[in-house]
């Protein structure tokens, strides 16, 4: 069973995460169109079912719904890998959008990391503001344990930018969760 569902509600926000990592229904609502086609986006690339909704408190502004949904989707994940016996672990994979070119490397070795190099030229995407994505990628690293890299090799677009970045982690942990067989991938014997 590789599956899990999350709520998670604060002063903030209310959100539900249902993530199947051998597919099915994708269907998001943040309130945040952009962020929305990032999420969808995401779950197209990596091959997951994926139902998000949040209702956060975007009157203020956007970084708690993006943040928040990080740290729901984070936990989904671990909990969808369990132990994390009889995966891939490791993912990488390069991502071109038109002019952009995004890279994501990534560990789920249980030990959260984030490196995030990816300077965005313009400050929004539609209503979402470009700086958050580094927010997204901090939350959902963190609380999935994930040693994630992101970088921006070149781009010129923060719409492509924060599209290649997205899907370039995608297909890095469409690579990661797959089933290899056997125990823990580690020399320790425990992730």
């Amino acid at each position: 069973m590789r599956n899990a569902e999350i709520k998670r509600k604060t002063k903030e926000t209310d959100i539900t995460v249902a993530l199947d990592l051998e597919g099915g229904t994708r269907k998001i609502d943040t309130g945040i169109g952009f962020f929305d086609h990032m999420l969808n986006s995401f779950a197209v690339h990596s091959g997951f079912g994926l139902t998000l909704t949040c209702r956060g408190d975007l009157a203020v502004d956007g970084h708690h719904t993006v943040e928040d949904c990080g740290i729901a989707l984070g936990q989904a994940l671990r909990q969808c890998l369990g132990d994390k016996a009889g995966i891939a672990r490791f993912g990488q994979a390069f991502v071109p959008m038109d002019e952009a070119l995004g890279f994501c490397a990534l560990d789920i070795s249980g030990r959260p990391y984030l490196v995030y190099d990816a300077p965005m030229p313009q400050p929004m995407c539609g209503g979402y503001d470009t700086c958050l994505t580094v927010e997204f990628m901090r939350a959902f690293s963190v609380n999935a344990g994930l040693t994630l890299h992101l970088k921006c090799e070149y781009g010129d677009n923060a719409h492509h930018i924060t599209e290649a970045l997205f899907k370039a982690l995608a297909r890095a942990l469409k690579q990661a969760v797959a089933q290899t067989g056997g125990g823990v991938l580690s020399a320790k014997g425990v992730l």
